[in-house]
């Protein structure tokens, strides 16, 4: 067999089931092996940055890299954007780029460029093939690197002329290991700081959606009462009708959830990654005893200094903190401002849920229907922008990974590429994409791709002809903001040309009646209304009037 075939061979055997992608002359090789491929998929997508996010939703939902396509050059350069998404937000992803012949490389040649180097910033390896016989290897090497905690993407580059190299190799049979675990010392000393407390909090990020860790972390919950704290990476890691869940906290101003970290004399992470939500935010002070739960050991920084330090395995430290809190018998905390804080909380989220204005929408009235149409286990997918503050504080979730934010590198673009992955992964649920109408524009290109595949999606498009988070952030600081406005299509013209089911909602009355009908709908749909962004900026200032001393005290 030629490269090309030993390639496609040795991603069938580590079980990858789809590639995302645009190809080039330079991958045709590849592409023409993948072709013979029974076990994986090719989607090609209308452009590499759609191609990317695709394979970045897959690996969140799986936890399984899939892989994105791109060819040399201006297809290597389209893909970085998804691919920084992915890496960031700890998705496991391989990415595939084309390149021209090797007896090229080291001089200036049509579409050359180190695309090698470039991916390096945004990936956790990256590597050209430069010997067929080494790509059993390298694809090995290359899926334990995107799988292994924390995940995220890595780069493989297959020059022209090394793909059409014959070869005798043969894949490597795929082998797992268990992750480290922590020692029992460890474990030990962290059980003694917990029992010390006596109002301890938890917040819990991207690592605690893991199935088997949010497992534990139930256990945990149940067992001491202590209230968590999640990231908008987190959502759903505990159920949003426990009594221990204390709501999403992310945002950049002081909100109802946050006091629970101001009055707690002990902070424990699980899995939070520093992008999530920074500790200057939480711990200005540097004066809040932690307990460090994650699968790495803490990243250096000034305003977080564990008191001690849990790295391995998530779901085991938990289960191990559980064995011990079992034995030990229940410990006595004082969580009753928790209590109140979450009631507090639930109230602020039903504002504006019966809200029946015409031909505008609050945000807190579609996110109150959007949760109330949604199963447990059907899918939100957020762009970026206003919107995606709004859903990171009022819409909350059942089960993990059943919101999904792009959080750390946070790019616009992100939802609609995305809801088409979660279809093809879950088919048998409800996905529901929201953006607003400058992030949905950004990959407008991918309804062809939707309408080809026949996924079961809708996306919902928040309309306020600007880009509304910046213009939300400059008014907040400065009082005022710059022109950040732009013009819109015909969006039912745009539905119907693309071959989608198209509404136009504007009246909050009618909303939910029209979303249940667009997920029944055969076929990707879409749903526009018009946002009554002012809410934006009376938002602000609720949370300004909303912090005062005593709050947390009732």
């Amino acid at each position: 067999m030629n490269a090309a075939e030993l390639f496609v061979q040795s991603l069938e055997a580590e079980g990858i089931e789809y590639i995302f992608g645009v190809p080039g002359e330079e991958n045709a090789d590849f592409m023409m092996a993948l072709q013979k491929s029974e076990s994986i998929t090719f989607v090609l997508t209308r452009h590499e940055q759609g191609a990317a996010f695709m394979a970045e939703i897959y690996g969140r939902l799986t936890g399984q890299p899939a892989c994105c396509l791109g060819t040399l050059g201006p297809g290597a350069t389209n893909l970085i954007t998804g691919v920084a998404d992915a890496n960031m937000d700890r998705a496991p992803m391989l990415v595939l780029t084309g390149q021209g012949a090797t007896h090229r490389l080291h001089k200036e040649s049509h579409q050359i460029m180190d695309v090698v180097q470039m991916f390096r910033p945004v990936t956790k390896w990256a590597t050209t093939i430069y010997n067929a016989e080494t790509i059993p290897e390298i694809v090995r090497k290359a899926v334990r690197i995107a799988r292994t905690e924390k995940p995220g993407a890595v780069h493989l580059e297959l020059p022209e002329d090394v793909a059409k190299q014959e070869c005798s190799s043969r894949p490597l049979t795929p082998k797992r290991y268990r992750r480290p675990v922590a020692d029992d010392t460890v474990i030990d000393q962290a059980f003694t700081c917990l029992s010390s407390a006596k109002k301890p909090v938890i917040i819990a990020g991207n690592g605690a959606i893991r199935k088997r860790a949010a497992t534990q972390l139930k256990r945990f919950c149940e067992q001491t009462g202590i209230g968590v704290l999640t990231t908008f990476m987190a959502k759903g890691a505990v159920d949003m009708d426990a009594d221990y869940c204390l709501y999403t906290i992310g945002l950049g101003s002081k909100d109802i959830p946050t006091l629970a970290i101001d009055e707690a004399d002990l902070v424990i992470t699980i899995g939070v990654d520093m992008v999530e939500y920074h500790p200057r935010l939480w711990n200005p002070k540097q004066n809040k005893r932690i307990i460090h739960l994650d699968f790495l050991p803490a990243e250096i920084d000034e305003y977080y200094d564990p008191t001690s330090e849990v790295v391995g395995d998530l779901a085991h430290s938990l289960w191990m903190l559980n064995e011990r809190l079992e034995k030990a018998g229940p410990l006595s905390f004082d969580l009753a401002s928790q209590r109140y804080l979450r009631q507090q909380m639930s109230d602020e989220l039903a504002i504006h849920a019966d809200d029946d204005t015409q031909n505008i929408i609050k945000p807190q009235k579609i996110l109150a229907d959007a949760r109330q149409v949604m199963n447990p286990e059907d899918i939100l997918l957020s762009d970026v922008g206003a919107h995606k503050m709004w859903i990171a504080r009022h819409y909350q979730c059942h089960e993990p990974n059943t919101c999904l934010i792009p959080n750390g590198f946070c790019s616009m673009g992100f939802a609609l590429p995305g809801a088409i992955a979660a279809s093809l992964v879950y088919p048998e649920k409800n996905i529901l994409g929201i953006a607003g109408d400058a992030g949905f524009l950004m990959n407008v290109q991918e309804m062809e791709t939707a309408r080809r595949l026949n996924v079961n999606c809708t996306m919902l498009v928040w309309e306020d002809n600007e880009y509304g988070l910046i213009a939300w952030k400059q008014q907040a600081e400065f009082g005022s903001h710059t022109d950040l406005s732009f013009g819109n299509p015909n969006w039912m013209q745009l539905a119907e040309c693309f071959g989608w089911n198209g509404h136009h909602v504007k009246n909050s009355i009618d909303f939910a009646d029209v979303l249940k009908s667009a997920m029944a709908e055969k076929g990707p749909s879409l749903i526009v209304v018009p946002i009554d962004y002012r809410e934006n900026m009376l938002l602000t200032e609720r949370l300004g009037e909303l912090f005062q001393p005593g709050l947390a005290g009732g």
